[in-house]
């Protein structure tokens, strides 16, 4: 069972566009890789280690067929990816969801950690952009002052 919920997006003047419905056989790898944004090695790769839940299908000819809920859960993984989840982790979550239903705890354990991780980070890259800020606003008080041949550079002792 794939865990995703469509939302509607509010207060939007358009809707989005969606994309071509999945034939029921499948679409290409590359294709694959034009739906989902990622290379096809990419998908190679989530495939080699362990991050698909279900075995990619495959034409009488031993090429990739990605169906729907492949495709989906591989914008999953690499919105979890993104946000700094590492393999093993992914690799660990993709297991738990092949197993089925009775892990849902573990699943929500595994979620709420990596959301505890986004958070830190993006409180720590806030404080980095306050700092960014700062050196803004002195550059361009300084530029509009006329004196910005004296902020302070870095330099080497003599």
């Amino acid at each position: 069972m794939l865990e995703i919920k469509q939302h509607s997006a509010s207060g939007a003047s358009e809707p989005k566009a969606r994309p071509a419905a999945v034939p029921a056989e499948g679409v290409t790898i590359a294709e694959a890789a034009r739906r989902t944004g990622v290379s096809a090695h990419t998908l190679r790769y989530y495939e080699r280690a362990g991050l698909v839940i279900s075995p990619v299908d495959r034409t009488s000819g031993g090429r990739r067929r990605y169906r729907e809920i492949d495709l989906k859960w591989i914008v999953i993984c690499t919105k979890l990816r993104a946000t700094g989840m590492p393999i093993r982790g992914i690799r660990r979550y993709a297991e738990l969801v092949a197993d089925g239903p009775g892990n849902e705890a573990e699943r929500l354990a595994l979620m709420e950690a990596h959301r505890a991780d986004v958070l830190a980070k993006l409180a720590e890259t806030q404080e980095n952009l306050k700092m960014i800020e700062h050196k803004i606003d002195i550059y361009r008080g300084s530029l509009a002052a006329g004196d910005a041949g004296g902020l302070w550079a870095p330099v080497e002792p003599r």
